[in-house]
């Protein structure tokens, strides 16, 4: 009942040696038309717009086709057409009035809603499972320090719990675009007919109900010929956004992975690589790659968009009538896979707390708070304590000294010679271990009293709340999902009655 598929970026991984990450596939084409076909029969028979009795005669000639497709090595196909003769010719010509009211067009957008509907569910999943790897990471050493940078060059020191959760909390923004995403998606073009509905009493709700929809588009010329545009724009939003988020995440670990000792690394296996000359290598392989495959996304992404823009409205195009290339959902199932692999990638990184450490103290990051205690704790206007501390960092640098290496004598010569062009005192208002210990990393952290930043207790309470948030994303999956299983069951049973009628 189900085709296989390999996306782009199951097929990047493959070429390079990389284990695919499982997806499930698709239920196809014919899967769902069948199950358009079952709602529609319910419907037009609970209408009247057929006799009751010839319910039965529709269940008969649906059923035969399905057990028909169902053998192996059986053709499936999704065009409407071909499937009316399969069930003209186990019928009768009378079968066709299963179509009354409806059109290959809103048969087609149902269709695509129904497998659009499919892989975003799944992609969403995949974005909870890489949600927790973050978190995973996180919980490693929340309060370990490493460094952050802006323009490419180290800024101040932050905790590994901080850094995380900033990512997490994009990556939370994603999820709550696609449940808002998830509400549009979910509304059936079925009964729309081409695009103007019919003279037959289609009850919309019914099939919308039937098929697991929250509701029919309320516009008929909308359902199928104007939602498919933006619609499919907004999922290439999604695409998008998640992709750029993992990408940006992919490029800082990327950029520390070229020092001689990073502080993130990857454990050596499916996701390192090594060299056929150099035996020291171990490429960062998976990292590499999911850059590829978030590229690739975004470009079939803006591809759609491109599509779409250049076609009329009543074009298929940028639908999914038959288009060998399916842009909507090619882009859900390789942003599924894009997730399921950082979701892999992910889970075999490791933090080395020292090292992170180690490189925060060999620059001069810690400045900010030099200022900062000046400002607060002996009434030093911030700009003179600014200006105190850059001239500190060309001395120390100069003179190839770390922070913690430079003599307190020198700092007060300096702060002199800067309060003097300031006629103020020039005496340094702090005590040496008062200097030496706003100079410290772990002082700057836990000095840090602002929402949202590095200190443990905020970092404490923003990886709770996002734990909290995941878990209940996991909820709305997991409800979603059941009332979608509990449609279908509903569908089956109503249909299974048409049997029996008389």
């Amino acid at each position: 009942m189900t085709r296989a598929y390999l996306t782009t970026a199951a097929s990047l991984m493959l070429l390079h040696g990389q284990a695919a990450p499982s997806l499930a596939a698709p239920r196809d084409r014919f899967y769902w038309l069948s199950e358009i076909n079952k709602a529609s029969a319910v419907m037009i028979v609970e209408r009247g717009i057929v006799p009751k009795p010839f319910g039965a005669k529709i269940f008969d000639a649906i059923t035969r086709v399905d057990d028909a497709g169902d053998k192996p090595g059986a053709a499936r196909s999704g065009d409407y057409l071909k499937v009316e003769q399969d069930l003209m010719a186990a019928g009768g010509p009378d079968i066709s009035r299963l179509h009354s009211g409806r059109s290959r067009q809103d048969i087609g957008s149902t269709m695509q809603r129904l497998i659009t509907r499919d892989d975003f569910l799944t992609a969403f999943e995949k974005l909870s499972g890489m949600r927790e790897a973050m978190l995973a990471l996180a919980t490693q050493a929340p309060d370990a320090i490493l460094p952050a940078y802006t323009w490419g060059v180290q800024a101040q020191p932050i905790t590994l719990g901080h850094y995380v959760s900033a990512y997490s909390s994009a990556l939370e923004r994603e999820a709550a675009r696609m449940r808002e995403a998830y509400a549009r998606l979910n509304q059936s073009p079925l009964g729309a007919a081409a695009l103007g509905t019919s003279s037959f009493p289609v009850d919309r709700p019914r099939l919308a109900e039937l098929l697991g929809f929250d509701a029919p588009v309320d516009n008929s010329l909308d359902a199928n010929q104007i939602s498919p545009i933006d619609g499919g724009a907004e999922l290439a939003g999604l695409a998008t956004s998640g992709a750029l988020t993992l990408g940006a995440f992919i490029a800082d670990v990327t950029t520390q992975y070229a020092q001689t000792e990073p502080w993130i690394v990857l454990t050596e296996g499916s996701e390192t690589g090594v060299s056929s000359i150099m035996p020291q290598k171990r490429n960062p392989a998976g990292l590499v790659w999911l850059r590829a495959e978030a590229s690739t996304l975004i470009g079939e992404a803006n591809t759609f968009v491109f599509i779409a823009h250049n076609v009329e409205p009543g074009m298929s195009d940028y639908k999914d009538f038959g288009n060998p290339k399916e842009y909507p959902n090619a882009m859900l199932r390789d942003m599924a896979a894009l997730f399921a692999h950082a979701d892999a990638v992910i889970r075999t990184m490791r933090f080395r707390a020292e090292r992170a450490l180690d490189e925060v103290n060999s620059d001069y990051s810690t400045t900010t708070e030099l200022a900062d205690a000046l400002q607060r704790e002996a009434d030093v206007p911030f700009r003179i304590g600014h200006h105190f501390a850059s001239e500190l960092v060309n001395y120390g640098r100069g003179h190839h000294l770390r922070a913690s290496e430079i003599p307190y004598a020198e700092a007060q010569r300096i702060y002199a010679d800067i309060a003097t062009n300031a006629k103020m005192e020039t005496k340094l208002p702090l005590t040496e271990d008062q200097f030496r210990r706003s100079l410290t990393a772990e002082n700057m952290i836990n000095a840090s009293k602002g929402l949202g930043g590095p200190q443990p207790a905020e970092v404490a309470r923003m990886l709770g709340g996002a734990k909290d948030r995941l878990a209940a994303d996991r909820a709305w999956l997991d409800t979603t999902r059941a009332k979608l299983a509990d449609a279908s069951r509903k569908l089956d049973q109503a249909f299974a009655n048409l049997r029996d009628l008389k």
